[in-house]
């Protein structure tokens, strides 16, 4: 598709995409009380029409930001896209934020309208009234709960459109010169960046640096407006914005909305997809419920499991490793595939899945292997919010396990001479929402986008990333090493959700494992442990020796210099509401190694045992005090 990207913003596609299929096709799907509620190109439209209105005649215009605040809902696209239709810039936010997060946010990028999905994001807003005084009005779209609340803020999303549906009528042609006044330069989003080290800065991109990136993207993995994507991220998250937004409008495909998130994967088999993109996190959860499954399965199925999947690995390693497979192991594959494989894609909701997309953190090589050995065609994206998301992918036919690709068409990647990835294409952004100074380190002095990233490319023009800059681990004998690696063959365990490296240099390399609580406690209860706490079940000597074993596994395939020495389990389960991980489930390694210095500490020093006394912040505002003791083990 060829778009003037000097002109095309997402108000002007939508109107496109609405005359080109009308009530014909359907372009939004939410599912409520157990049935699919279809949303054509025309109603998105209209709905975007009359929220647009609705805006303007509450003040809202050129240059003033929104947020949105809640779950993935056709609400969220019309609110997006209705604030840029009226002039302005969308902000969305993590439904799970704390109020503290949420009030930094909307101060930070002097926000004056929020769409809050319901009660418990009102009552985030409301909580912190005192520090918000430009905030002029909330537009909650769910009613439930709030019939008593009276402040003069607080609007329906229902009475805002009933707002421009009336404006409409006396200013029919008001819409259409809105949105033709928009240009491909304006700001359309300011989107977070993950904040691994640090607070979640702005960026603010173009329509042109969105549409750049769709476009080529497109070219990379073409889609098809017959697909099906099901809404699974938060749209905060840039993965989402692309995948739920930006390409939906250029290519016309169908936007579907779980009902909540718990049964977001009951409904991903349902629908069905055809095109699927989500961070590392999903994808290690679904391996991980896999084997987990398989763990309680019949003799039979651990059967079939235990003869199959080793030929599906087989087929995977050659596939990923760029040779042709024997006649005799395709032969074994095809079988595989009848008697497991599609099956078992048919139960993960995978069977129509033509492109999976990974991207947002380092996937792990063993997750990479385990998808495509059942036949799932995973392929990796790597790239910065900062440049649209996208830098470089996986092509069909040419997916190699160790890198992350070869750069869209219009992206320049090289290499700094201290190993930094650097970037530049269409899609760098405009810069981070008031900071100025973060921005200029940001970006060289000739326009290429600093990564923070450590990689090289190849001689056939594929990236690898190595880790963070920062986090690449000198050994003992002198050599460079991944931390990431490390970490991510130790999180295909089924029994550990995290694992945090450290050490290098003449300090032995220590790790801190965070337990899935759900995996090991089923575990303590089939060999009959009891326990009390989570605190509890990690300090029991059994899951102690369990979790060294899943250890021991890993070390066995890594260099000596570059093995665990020690570990110690977490007491508790890592969470984004104190700091430990971002809102994408992505470590923050600088903020773990403070909280829990005392462990580290005692894990180089060799000590046993480490007393622990201290309280934790829930999220519902409550506090809770833990006091145990976590045991160091060396391996």
């Amino acid at each position: 598709m060829h778009l003037d990207l000097n002109d095309m913003t997402f108000p002007k596609l939508l109107k496109s995409q609405a005359a080109a299929f009308g009530t014909k096709k359907t372009a939004l799907r939410k599912k409520g009380l157990g049935i699919w509620q279809n949303c054509s190109w025309q109603q998105y439209l209209d709905n975007v029409r009359t929220l647009t209105l609705g805006l303007h005649s509450l003040g809202f215009g050129k240059g003033d930001k929104l947020a949105i605040i809640g779950n993935n809902r056709p609400e969220s696209l019309f609110a997006e896209i209705a604030a840029q239709a009226a002039g302005g810039v969308a902000v969305s936010l993590y439904h799970d934020s704390t109020p503290q997060e949420v009030t930094s946010a909307l101060i930070r990028f002097d926000v004056t309208v929020v769409i809050a999905e319901d009660q418990e994001q009102v009552d985030k807003l409301l909580d912190q009234r005192e520090r918000l005084p430009n905030l002029l009005r909330i537009i909650y779209i769910q009613k439930r709960g709030m019939r008593k609340y009276s402040d003069e803020k607080l609007v329906t999303f229902e009475t805002v459109q009933d707002l421009g549906t009336t404006l409409g009528d006396q200013q029919p042609a008001l819409f259409d010169t809105l949105v033709a006044a928009g240009k491909g330069d304006d700001t359309a989003i300011i989107c977070l960046t993950s904040g691994t080290t640090g607070q979640p800065k702005g960026a603010m991109l173009s329509f042109k640096n969105l549409l750049s990136m769709s476009l080529a993207f497109n070219e990379a993995d073409p889609k098809k407006a017959q697909d099906e994507f099901v809404s699974l991220l938060p749209l905060a998250w840039f993965g989402e914005q692309l995948m739920s937004v930006a390409a939906p409008l250029v290519i016309g495909y169908t936007v579907n909305f779980p009902e909540k998130q718990e049964t977001a994967m009951a409904d991903l088999r349902e629908i069905g997809p055809h095109i699927m993109l989500s961070p590392p996190k999903v994808w290690e959860s679904i391996a991980t419920s896999v084997r987990v499954r398989m763990m309680d399965s019949t003799p039979f199925k651990k059967f079939m499991f235990n003869t199959f999947m080793p030929i599906g690995e087989r087929y995977a390693d050659c596939i990923l490793a760029g040779t042709a497979p024997s006649f005799s192991l395709q032969i074994g594959r095809f079988f595989a595939d009848r008697l497991l494989f599609r099956a078992l894609r048919d139960r993960l909701g995978l069977s129509h899945v033509r492109s999976a997309l990974t991207g947002g953190a380092s996937l792990g090589t063993n997750v990479f292997r385990f998808f495509h050995a059942i036949g799932v065609n995973l392929k990796q994206l790597y790239g910065q919010t900062e440049i649209a998301g996208i830098t470089c992918m996986h092509r069909n036919g040419d997916v190699k396990g160790t890198t992350v690709g070869t750069p869209l068409s219009g992206t320049e990647i090289k290499i700094d001479e201290n190993g930094e990835v650097l970037s530049k294409s269409a899609g760098l952004f405009k810069g981070y929402y008031g900071d100025e100074e973060s921005t200029r380190q940001a970006i060289t002095a000739d326009g290429w986008l600093k990564s923070g990233d450590a990689g090289f490319l190849d001689s056939a023009g594929h990236l690898t990333i190595t880790d963070r800059t920062n986090d690449v681990l000198t050994l003992s004998d002198g050599s460079f090493f991944s931390a990431q690696l490390i970490e991510n063959n130790l999180r295909f365990s089924p029994y550990i959700a995290e694992a945090i490296a450290f050490g290098g240099g003449p300090a032995p390399l220590v790790a801190l494992i965070g337990v899935a609580s759900r995996v090991v406690g089923k575990w303590a209860g089939d060999n009959k442990l009891s326990y009390m706490t989570f605190a509890d079940l990690t300090s029991r000597p059994e899951v102690i020796e369990l979790i060294a074993g899943e250890v021991a596994k890993v070390n066995a395939g890594l260099p000596d210099s570059a093995r665990i020495s020690r570990f110690a389990i977490i007491y508790k389960e890592l969470d984004a509401d104190e700091g430990e991980l971002t809102r994408t489930g992505k470590v923050r390694r600088e903020a773990v190694a403070v909280i829990y210095k005392d462990i580290i500490d005692a894990l180089h020093a060799g000590t046993d045992v480490v007393t622990i006394d201290t309280t934790i912040d829930f999220h519902d505002g409550k506090s809770g005090h833990i006091r145990t003791t976590v045991t160091t083990r060396t391996t």
